[in-house]
């Protein structure tokens, strides 16, 4: 088993603050907007989330990599975050079945990492001056040289990522002989959602994300989905133009996360960039229809305007909102098929409060 290199690295945020520590991973550097995931299990699942594409996530548990690696439980076909930033890089793992260590896993990957800085530290920053570009390197040292390197790098607001991490060519999921064929359209879409709708007798083809409507409509679906993924909402165009088209079709709809900001964009309802967003297994969300509160899994650091959406009220109505920041969560169309979550129904932490949805789109598709 491959010990960590305990190599010198460097952690320098846009602000210029910096943080010294050891290289974990690859040796290299790298850069990306800088958030935090206050999860205490699932790194793996985190690390291969394609909505974490262009991102340096901090990791608030102090040990990760401790339950080792399994190929089995990703999200994607590879790690989609930009680099890693955590307490302790835990080599050594503790779980029989596990395939591999994180230090092979990431060595393997090519992905940059640091460890043993002081995330508490860390995430009390991004708490207070809010997300920003940042850098990671274990082979330059150089701070000023750093700090050219990270003047390079674009802001996350107004960039177009999803159409980066979504399928080339489309391709099928479940039975062909399934009740319902539902369009996926992919914009960084999670393994874990495909499986909770091919569960619930749906097959899926799954379509890359600028796909047009009209070559989606030719299978013939019984409903739509519109996925997760990374990147600014207002800078996709094209998926805002698709979800306008499936609404004048009123054909079922559902979408999660960047799903649920398309669909906002759609009816003309506009999205912003959070101060640090919400990134964790534990975030309670009430459901204002049944009074309910849910534990759910979030990842976003944009959201759909709460103003906005109040004077929208006749179009639009809210079902779900964040109990922390009473943020929109969920929304549905008035006299339309369509609805939306905010956060990860797929995700276990409740652990399946939110399953309930992919029930709710099943039954748009039976009625």
């Amino acid at each position: 088993m491959q010990e960590s290199t305990y190599e010198p690295a460097i952690l320098l945020l846009e602000d210029g603050t910096v943080f010294h520590g050891k290289a974990a991973g690859a040796i290299g550097t790298t850069t990306g907007e800088i958030c935090f995931n206050t999860g205490m299990t699932g790194y793996q699942e985190i690390f291969t989330d394609p909505s974490y594409y262009g991102q340096l996530l901090v990791t608030t548990n102090a040990h990760i990599g401790n339950y080792g690696i399994k190929a089995s439980e990703v999200e994607s076909d590879r790690m989609k975050i930009a680099g890693l930033i955590c307490k302790n890089f835990t080599v050594p793992y503790s779980r029989h079945a596990a395939d591999q260590s994180i230090q092979e896993y990431f060595e393997a990957e090519g992905m940059v990492a640091i460890s043993e800085v002081d995330t508490r530290a860390i995430v009390r920053h991004i708490r207070h001056r809010g997300a920003m570009n940042a850098i990671i390197s274990s082979e330059i040292l150089d701070v000023e040289a750093l700090h050219q390197r990270l003047a390079d790098v674009p802001s996350m607001e107004g960039l177009e990522l999803a159409s980066a991490v979504s399928t080339r060519e489309p391709y099928f999921v479940g039975q062909p002989d399934a009740p319902f064929r539902v369009a996926v359209y992919d914009y960084g879409v999670k393994r874990n959602i495909l499986q909770c709708l091919t569960e619930r007798g749906c097959y899926l083809q799954v379509f890359p994300a600028q796909t047009p409507l009209d070559t989606v409509k030719t299978w013939n679906p019984h409903g739509y989905f519109l996925s997760n993924g990374p990147g600014d909402p207002a800078s996709m165009h094209y998926a805002i133009q698709t979800a306008k088209a499936i609404l004048a079709e009123n054909a079922p709809l559902f979408g999660i996360c960047l799903g649920h900001q398309l669909l906002a964009l759609a009816l003309d309802i506009p999205t912003h960039k959070m101060h640090h967003g919400h990134r964790g297994i534990n975030h309670p969300v009430k459901n204002l229809l049944t009074g309910r509160c849910e534990i759910t899994s979030q990842n976003h650091g944009f959201g759909v305007s709460k103003d906005a959406i109040a004077a929208a009220a006749d179009r639009v109505e809210v079902t779900h909102i964040n109990l922390n920041d009473g943020s929109i969560e969920g929304l549905r169309v008035r006299g339309k098929r369509a609805f939306s979550v905010q956060y990860h129904p797929e995700a276990s932490p409740g652990p399946h409060d939110a399953r309930y949805l992919f029930d709710d789109f099943v039954s748009l598709m039976q009625n």
